[in-house]
């Protein structure tokens, strides 16, 4: 621990429990197809995020560390510079053009709610889950 943190109390009893996402890893176009016959039966959520965009880095810290939709979905994270032809794919079978950072929420077999950017974080998401 640094100075700072000793100084103004950043000490393991002042920590609150740390939030974690239960993410799926989205890696394969062939996934896609388990995420729309799974979403007749459990809602999907899909996160695609820019490892080299500093607005995606902050959208993201912001849904982890405020992470409060249950464990009756799944949430798969997309790399968009390690799988971009996945990227493409997500947006030529739901139809919502790709931007990043972006959430979109399946079910049904369709996208019934997508947002991006700080959208995200100003999102109601439990009423659309």
């Amino acid at each position: 621990m640094g100075l700072f943190g000793k100084v103004f109390g950043n000490s393991s009893e002042d920590k609150k429990e740390e939030t974690r996402v239960p993410w799926v890893p989205l890696e394969s176009v062939d996934q896609l197809s388990v995420i729309k016959e799974t979403s007749h039966t459990r809602t999907q959520l899909i996160f695609k995020h820019s490892t080299t965009c500093g607005i995606s880095r902050m959208v993201l810290n912001m849904f982890t560390s405020a992470y409060n939709l249950g464990d009756d979905k799944d949430i798969y994270f997309l790399d968009l510079h390690a799988y971009r032809a996945v990227s493409n794919a997500v947006e030529s079978e739901f139809g919502v053009r790709h931007q990043s950072p972006q959430l979109l929420i399946v079910k049904n077999g369709e996208v019934t709610f997508h947002t991006s950017h700080g959208a995200i974080a100003d999102a109601d998401l439990l009423s659309h889950v």
